[in-house]
């Protein structure tokens, strides 16, 4: 039976990295997985989702405007879709999380999302809360913070590595702008 699946955490936990092993394993058994990632991340080049340890594939972009479940369903007409794989889920509006659903419930095809949480002031993304209320199955993927404890938050930093409490939710970077850290660290760094 297919569901709606959230795999969620902080930065630098192998979201991506996760996804595209999925994307294989289901390639391996000689089935058709599709993957999206969000437009506006385009860091790794446009239509591409890389990982930090190398791996990395072709995918298909989706933007706040992008009808996903029309799409998907065309891509399915054309060649059977066994999985749809979703990286940078964060970005996803309230109707494109619906969307994904119908997929899942009307076209039966399992879908994998994977993203972040909450943004660099704590705030969930719309993406992420619409998932962690509508999926079938939310699975935390954990990574650590410089003392050792669970890294559950993420901290944005300047030029000179100082953390920021204000500003856009999204800013597209990496290890550069952002670091993840626990709730105890993240509150000292802002403090």
């Amino acid at each position: 039976m297919a569901q709606l699946y959230f795999y969620y955490s902080a930065m630098n936990a192998g979201k991506s990295t996760t996804m595209l092993q999925s994307s294989f394993n289901y390639q391996e058994r000689g089935m058709n997985p599709v993957i999206f990632t969000a437009k506006i991340d385009n860091r790794f080049g446009e239509g591409k989702v890389s990982s930090r340890i190398g791996l990395e594939a072709d995918a298909e972009l989706f933007t706040v405007e992008t009808h996903l479940f029309d799409h998907i369903a065309t891509l399915n007409e054309k060649q059977k879709v066994h999985c749809v794989l979703i990286d940078e889920s964060q970005f996803l509006t309230k109707a494109q999380v619906q969307q994904i659903s119908d997929v899942v419930d009307n076209l039966k095809i399992p879908v994998l999302c994977y993203g972040l949480r909450t943004d660099f002031r704590g705030e969930l993304f719309t993406g992420a809360q619409y998932l962690l209320a509508w999926a079938d199955k939310l699975i935390e993927l954990k990574t650590v913070c410089h003392c050792g404890r669970k890294a559950n938050m993420v901290l944005r930093t300047d030029e000179n590595g100082v953390a920021m409490a204000d500003g856009d939710q999204v800013e597209i970077g990496g290890n550069e702008r952002y670091v993840s850290v626990c709730r105890k660290h993240y509150k000292d760094a802002l403090n």
